[in-house]
């Protein structure tokens, strides 16, 4: 497993941007499939975007796709969410997590993971 590290959350107003970033432990981290996942109050955990250890394969939710990307710099042991056109039901806590994995394929259900963050706040105000 790997220790993950969330930031970039904040208060933003409705079609701005963020970028959330997820720093690894490690030096495998290359190896590492990573998915972003949110959770809004009193609703159920979703994935949002994943991509592969290589970085040549992403994943995106339909709610999010056109607005959110994400990418990774193995290098920094770091994963990306750029996300734009915020809306208010963008806000949630959001996570990282990531898996070993010897295949550079993504992974968008919670269960396939076993390594996650602590979250970051992301709030969208109207």
């Amino acid at each position: 497993q790997v220790q993950l590290v969330e930031s970039g959350g904040g208060l933003v107003q409705a079609g701005g941007s963020l970028r959330l970033s997820c720093a690894a432990s490690g030096r495998t981290f290359s190896r590492y499939a990573v998915g972003w996942f949110r959770q809004a109050p009193g609703k159920e955990r979703e994935s949002v975007a994943a991509i592969s250890w290589s970085g040549g394969t992403t994943s995106y939710a339909d709610s999010v796709k056109g607005r959110f990307s994400i990418s990774r710099d193995n290098a920094r042991n770091t994963v990306y969410l750029q996300m734009n056109r915020l809306n208010p039901e963008d806000t949630a806590v959001y996570y990282c997590a990531a898996r070993l994995t010897g295949i550079s394929v993504v992974f968008t259900t919670q269960g396939e993971y076993d390594s996650w963050g602590q979250g970051t706040q992301v709030t969208v105000s109207s």
